[in-house]
Order: structure tokens, then C-alpha cells, then sequence
């Protein structure tokens, strides 16, 4: 591979001006989109040496044939140019966002000339007011029922209106009090339209006026003896009340904002997008995001920013994001022009903001989990996932059976390795192993004893099997009692590919195991975490898999599957170890071990102890107290 792109600009031809630029294929489609204060700085980034650059970044400029770029006058423009030209052509290479469903909102549509309020996914509806996003349909209904109760608004159908307005007789939902709309024929236009400013009012930010308000009403109309007003007053009173009942105060009840928490890592991201209006949260939006080349923190959070108020027409005045970008202050003007007030974008560091940022966060985690793994349990998926696996890694039939394996230490000791098996891309559990390493040098050496460990019993087939405990799914030794092993076949079926965890110094290790084990058939590959690349034995370069890519997903899973397996194994076998160690102590039961794991917290900490602090455990007097330290000192 060249080391220099050809269509690379020549010296001092790209300006030093702010501007946006554009990537294209041979064929003339955009593959990329972004914006630089600096054009000449920022493309300069992208002709380093191949060598240099990330590996999604080389994939993009070598699959480009040209650049291309146009200078504006502000960094704000080029923001706004940036976000129009995304939105035009779509590039393949930029972020892809995906709405984790089409959630329903609340809507007031104010250019009708009695506005109604209704339920809807559609979000152009020409001069509506929006609220929400609510989670569920019911959820929406429920609050309007509520509202109008207090804010009687027309709710009727369209035709429904105009044959009321025709005829002189109300509407049908207004015979049943359903509709306070002028088609019921208790309200005029003029005096329904004040009725729908102060819905729209009150839903934008719970302004609890009105609770103070019909408060001093109803409390004027009973001392009037005017019981019939005071009744509907309260009735009101009570329909508020249950709205701002249905969401906890979440900040101060002035504050209106969006609260954006963010889950990441090298290919996907998840948002949860918090509407607070009125110290309420208002509505969540949940948000996937798919990355391809390297993009930083607050890279990330300017593009969502940009998704989510590019056409928005509710901007809050303050937005509170996980990460300052960059360019917050030309964000925040753009935001500016599009509110008509002055926009903050903030970092949540202390409070009650911190603690709803903490909860946006954890609901991102979740949520990029449940999108990771809904990739590789639906069958369509798996069986894509497979197949695209056997092209990428020039396999002549689909690896049915993938086994992965990772090395484990804890500063060079308790060194352990796993193994997970995925069969048709899903585990099997029952098949699992772990291995104990006594001696080794580093991590391509303990690969390497592993795997010549794991191939030896392919030509030894006939063996007895090792003893497994079930609940644990650990290697247990074979003198552990029978009603707390099972038997299973050794390694009962060999593998399509071997997948280590690494990159290329752990894939010549295990490529080299299999030729020294007589087992070249066997393809082999490593994932190596940091830019999520596949390496092949002998390949200068590794295999770029698409972002989208089911096998990589797959490879993903099997990786941080067999990860987990690994440390649970190194946890159980430190504890196991330390048990082993205080069970020689005189008089020191299992019961009295775990009291004293549970006091110090940790191992470190029992061993730096003085007998006094020991003696301070229940259930250890003095001579078991300098025992114990006695015995932990020489050991």
C-alpha cells in the first residue's frame, strides 16, 4: 500500500481558512463530512502516513479518490454548512443515528383556528406545538385526560369540527364533556384560545402560577358561599396536582433544560436524551449511534447536539451534556439564532444535576448493551454474522463453532486463561474452560502453553473428561466429590476458528501453536480492543470490518465474553487461594474467614494490619489475632 494518497493537495493549496470539507469515492459520492476552524491544519490529519492514522480514518482516505472544501466566514457557518450538507448526502463514514423506536408525543396544533391537542408520532404537523417524547401511548392519553380537565381544549377530529361549527350542535365529544373546544358551544374562539395559551403554558414548564392561582379562586368562591365554582376550582386544582404528580422534582422548579447522557465505546454509542421543563422530566429519547472513524468525546456530543436542534422547535435555555465540546461557544450561538434567547451548554459536575446526569449515563450503558447484544441473538443476525465472518476471513465454510480465548493476570501473577465457546453464534456455557498458568514469560508465551493445552486433546479424543462444576462452570480438581461434579466430554468438537484476544504479536503465538500442534486447518484470528481491528497470521496490515458489520458484533461478544470468564476465574482463585492460606491458622474456621475478608475489604489490607486491628474483628481474640499476622508475615 502507497504511503501517499494521490489525490493529496499540493503544499500551501489548502487555505488556512474556517470551512467545511467533503471526501469522495471514484464514483463521486460523499463519503465524508466535517468542518475545521483551521481547513488547512485539519486535513493536514488526514495525509499523515498511512501507518499513523487510525484504522477506520485509513480506511475512509483510501477508499476516497478526492477532497474537496469550501471556506465561509464564521465558525458558526460552518457548523450550519456542515449540518446541512450531512443531512444532503448521508455520508457513509459520519455518525449514523437510530431512534431505538418511534416514541409518541403530545401536540397542540396552534395554526388550526381552534387548536386541539392529539397524539402522534409525526412529528411535521405545520405550526404544532410538540411535548414529550412519552415512552408509551398510554402514558400520553393519560395526560392529556388529565389536562383538560383542568385546561378543557377541543380534542375532537377535524370533521368533527367543522360539522359542529356548521349545524349549531355540539361536537360528540363535547356532549360527553370530552371536548371544551368552541364546537361544544360553551366557549368562544377567542376565549378557547386563551384556554390553549395556558395549556401550552403550563405543559412547557409546569408554571405552577396556576395551582396558586385557582388556589386563590377556589378559596374566594367558597367564602362567597359560591360551592358550585368553588367544586370546579378544586377539580382543577386536583387534575394540576395529578400531572405534576406523575414526575418527580428533579431540579429547581425554574429550571428548564436537556440533559443528554452518553454510553460509548470504539463503534456504537447510546444517548438518553432527558427533557426537563419545569425541574420535571418531561420526555426521554433514546438514541443509537453508530461511529466509523475515530471521533473524540466531544466530537460526539457536538454531532448529537447538532441531531437533535437542528430542526428542533423547542430549544431549552440550558443543556447539560457529559463532556464540553470544542466548539460549545459556536454551538451556542447557532442554538442562539435558533431559540431567539441566549442557550448554555454546560458540563453537569455537582447536585441534583450530577446525580440526573449519573442516571442518564447508567440508562445509556444499558442501553448500548441491550443494542450489542439484540445484534447477535436474533437468528436473521447471527446467521449474517457467520457468514460475513467466513468472507472477511477467506474461510471455505461459515465457522459454526468459534472457540476464544484470553489471558488474565493481576501484575504478572495468578496468571489464568479462558476459554468460551460459541456455537451457530450463540455461547454454550457447558463448554467452558479455565486454565491455571504456573509458569510464563508474558502474555503471547501464556497464549501460546494455552492453546498447545487446549489442540493436544483433538488427537486424544478416547480420554476421560475433566471434572466441571456446574454453578461455577469452572476446571474443579478431579478428588472434588461426585455430587458437586458433573462429567462432560474434553473439548468434544474442534473449533472452524480459533479467536484470540489481541492483536498481532498474540496471533502469530497461537498460529504458531497450531502448526506445532499438527492443526493448520483451523483458521485463526485476534480482535485487538483499542480499534476493535482483525488480524490474520502474516498480514502487515488488519482486516477493517464495516461498523455495521454483524461478525463484528459477533467477534465483539466472544471477546468480552471471554474476558469476563477470565477475571472471574483470576477473582475466584485469589479468593480461593487467600481461604487456602488463613485455613492453616489454629482455630481459624471458614465462618471466621469470611467475617475478616468482609472487615478489611481486601486481602492488602488484612496482611498490612496490626494485631490490634485484627483482634477488633468479632470473634478473634488476642492469640488468634497474632496467629493470624504471624502467619500472613511469612507467607
Amino acid at each position: 500500500m502507497a504511503d501517499v494518497l494521490p489525490y493529496k493537495p499540493r503544499p500551501g493549496e489548502i487555505p488556512t481558512d474556517p470551512g467545511v470539507y467533503r471526501f469522495r469515492d471514484a464514483a463521486g459520492r460523499v463519503l465524508y463530512v466535517g468542518k475545521a476552524k483551521n481547513l488547512r491544519q485539519r486535513l493536514s490529519n488526514y495525509f499523515a502516513p498511512l501507518r499513523t492514522l487510525h484504522e477506520r480514518t485509513r480506511r475512509m482516505v483510501t477508499t476516497a479518490a478526492s477532497v474537496e472544501w469550501t471556506v465561509v466566514s464564521t465558525d458558526v457557518d460552518s457548523l450550519q454548512l456542515e449540518y446541512m450538507w450531512i443531512k444532503e448526502f448521508d455520508p457513509p463514514f459520519n455518525v449514523r443515528y437510530k431512534d431505538d423506536k418511534s416514541y409518541p408525543f403530545m401536540a397542540v396544533t396552534l395554526a388550526d383556528e381552534a387548536p386541539r391537542v392529539i397524539v402522534t408520532r409525526n412529528r411535521k404537523i405545520p405550526g404544532a406545538r410538540y411535548f414529550g417524547p412519552f415512552p408509551k401511548v398510554w402514558a400520553v392519553h393519560e395526560t392529556i385526560d388529565l389536562m383538560i380537565k383542568a385546561f378543557p381544549i377541543r380534542t375532537c377530529s377535524d370533521s368533527s369540527y367543522r360539522r359542529a361549527m356548521q349545524t349549531g350542535r355540539p361536537c360528540f365529544p363535547g356532549q360527553i364533556g370530552k371536548c371544551g373546544g368552541p364546537c361544544s358551544m360553551t366557549v368562544s374562539i377567542e376565549e378557547h384560545r386563551a384556554m390553549v395559551d395556558d395549556f401550552v403554558a403550563f405543559m412547557a414548564g409546569g408554571d405552577e402560577r396556576f395551582t396558586r392561582e385557582l388556589t386563590k379562586r377556589m378559596l374566594a368562591a367558597s367564602a362567597a358561599m359560591d360551592y358550585e365554582a368553588a367544586a370546579k376550582y378544586r377539580d382543577k386544582l386536583s387534575a394540576i396536582e395529578a400531572v405534576l404528580g406523575k414526575s418527580a422534582l428533579v431540579l429547581p422548579a425554574d429550571e428548564d433544560a436537556d440533559l443528554f447522557g452518553i454510553a460509548e465505546d470504539e463503534l456504537s454509542a447510546a444517548v438518553q436524551h432527558f427533557v426537563i421543563r419545569g425541574g420535571r422530566v418531561r420526555g426521554v429519547r433514546a438514541l443509537t449511534i453508530e461511529k466509523e472513524i475515530d471521533i473524540s468525546s466531544g466530537e460526539l456530543v457536538e454531532q448529537v447536539l447538532q441531531q437533535a436542534y437542528g430542526e428542533a422547535q423547542d430549544v431549552p435555555r440550558r443543556i447539560l451534556v457529559p463532556t464540553l465540546p470544542d466548539d460549545a461557544a459556536e454551538l451556542e450561538t447557532w442554538l442562539r439564532e435558533r431559540r431567539g434567547k441566549r442557550v448554555e451548554i454546560a458540563v453537569a459536575q455537582r447536585g441534583q444535576r450530577a446525580d440526573l446526569m449519573r442516571t442518564a449515563t447508567l440508562n445509556a450503558q444499558q442501553a448500548l448493551i441491550r443494542h450489542k447484544t439484540r445484534r447477535t441473538t436474533d437468528y436473521v443476525a447471527r446467521t449474517q454474522a457467520l457468514t460475513d465472518l467466513q468472507e472477511a476471513l477467506g474461510m471455505d465454510e461459515a465457522p459454526l463453532r468459534i472457540e476464544c480465548f484470553d489471558i488474565s493476570h493481576l501484575g504478572g501473577t495468578n496468571v489464568v486463561a479462558s476459554m468460551v465457546v460459541f456455537e451457530d453464534g450463540l455461547p454454550r456455557k457447558d463448554q467452558y474452560r479455565s486454565f491455571n498458568i504456573a509458569e510464563t514469560t508474558d502474555d503471547t508465551d501464556s497464549m501460546y502453553q494455552v492453546l498447545r493445552r487446549r489442540l493436544a486433546y483433538l488427537d486424544r479424543p478416547e480420554e476421560e473428561s475433566e471434572a466441571v462444576d456446574p454453578t461455577t462452570e469452572e476446571v474443579v480438581s478431579e478428588d472434588v466429590g461426585a455430587a458437586t461434579v458433573r462429567r462432560k466430554p474434553r473439548f468434544a468438537y474442534p473449533p472452524q476458528l480459533l479467536l484470540v484476544d489481541g492483536g498481532q504479536p498474540q496471533v502469530e503465538a497461537a498460529a504458531r501453536a497450531l502448526r506445532d500442534a499438527g492443526h493448520t486447518e483451523i483458521a485463526v484470528c485476534g480482535i485487538a480492543k483499542r480499534l476493535e481491528e482483525v488480524w490474520l497470521p502474516g498480514d502487515d496490515f488488519p482486516v477493517i470490518l464495516p461498523r455495521t458489520s454483524e461478525a463484528l458484533y459477533l467477534l465483539q461478544r466472544l471477546r468480552d465474553e471471554a474476558h469476563r470468564f477470565a477475571i472471574t476465574h483470576q477473582r475466584k482463585k485469589r479468593r480461593n487461594d487467600i481461604s487456602s492460606v488463613l485455613a492453616e491458622v489454629p482455630g481459624l474456621g471458614s465462618s471466621r474467614i469470611k467475617v475478616l475478608l468482609k472487615h478489611f475489604g481486601s486481602v492488602t489490607a488484612l496482611r498490612a494490619a496490626a494485631p490490634a486491628e485484627i483482634e477488633e474483628v468479632q470473634g478473634i481474640g488476642p492469640v488468634l489475632a497474632q496467629n493470624i499476622h504471624t502467619h500472613l508475615s511469612t507467607r
